[in-house]
């Protein structure tokens, strides 16, 4: 008897024991259920991150080597094949450092975009050229500007001003537009014309002829005055090798004009070149 009440009295005990459990977890319960109710749904399984394809990234370089073929000084019918090292690096849609300089857009919108840039003008020596000699050597200088761009259907157009700092102290305007079109996956056209206006010292520096370079020179005195400079036109073709390695080649024919053309320095007003590099994508 006594051992069937101890039982009985276990039981009770027990069942009193999950009684309060339930009632007393059953709002917790509730109170969990409400706050997973509140919290937003988890997103869906990204299956992307297990995927063998590489995640695409927000920077691009691109590292070769080739050869441009042009006139040894703006003006010369004598030509130079001249190496060319290539390094092009883009960061997202506002930075990118190449061969000519630093762009860094500050400005995108439909289509419109502006862009600071720094690059450097590469002067000129008079032993380049016989033509030259008692000229005089142009410093190597660098240069600060900006480019106001619109795209539109494979179409770029743009305006650039670019003041050199030191040296010939040129301050150039560029007005053009150039289109380009994927051919194939693999191939990509491009095509361009830009007319080039150039300040007094810029013509006076390439273009002219003072007393005492006429003297040491044997050229005639010659006075350059700002204005249009050239007309440049130009095509392009970049071809992937692989999914890293490409080849582009550059064609281009700058016609000199106005007083530019006239100059006693310039030999030839028409000046074609070319350049061709391979590079490897990273």
């Amino acid at each position: 008897m006594s051992s069937t009440k101890r039982t009985d009295h276990r039981l009770v005990l027990n069942a009193f024991y999950l009684t309060f459990l339930f009632f007393g977890a059953a709002p917790n319960a509730l109170a969990a259920d409400a706050g997973l109710a509140e919290q937003t749904p988890e997103p869906p399984f990204d299956q992307e991150r297990f995927n063998n394809e590489k995640p695409k990234s927000n920077w691009s370089l691109i590292v070769g080597a080739g050869a441009s073929y042009e006139p040894d000084y703006e003006g010369s019918d004598d030509f130079e094949i001249d190496p060319i090292p290539v390094i092009v690096f883009t960061y997202g849609d506002w930075l990118e450092i190449d061969p000519r300089g630093i762009a860094v857009t500050a400005l995108r919108h439909e289509g419109f975009a502006l862009a600071a840039r720094v690059g450097y003008e590469s002067g000129r020596d008079e032993d380049d050229n016989d033509r030259l000699d008692g000229l005089g050597d142009i410093d190597f200088a660098a240069t600060v500007g900006a480019k106001a761009s619109y795209t539109w259907n494979g179409f770029e157009f743009y305006g650039t001003i670019d003041q050199t700092i030191d040296g010939s102290e040129s301050l150039i305007g560029t007005v053009g537009t150039e289109y380009k079109a994927p051919v194939t996956e693999r191939l990509i056209l491009g095509a361009g014309v830009e007319a080039v206006i150039a300040n007094d010292k810029h013509m006076e520096a390439y273009f002219g002829v003072n007393a005492a370079q006429s003297a040491r020179s044997g050229l005639p005195e010659y006075k350059a005055e700002a204005g249009l400079k050239r007309v440049n036109v130009s095509a392009s073709a970049t071809y992937m090798l692989s999914e890293n390695w490409l080849v582009r080649g550059e064609t281009s024919l700058g016609i000199l004009t106005g007083d530019a053309a006239d100059s006693p320095i310039v030999e030839e007003k028409l000046q074609p070149s070319a350049s061709l590099f391979v590079g490897y994508k990273f």
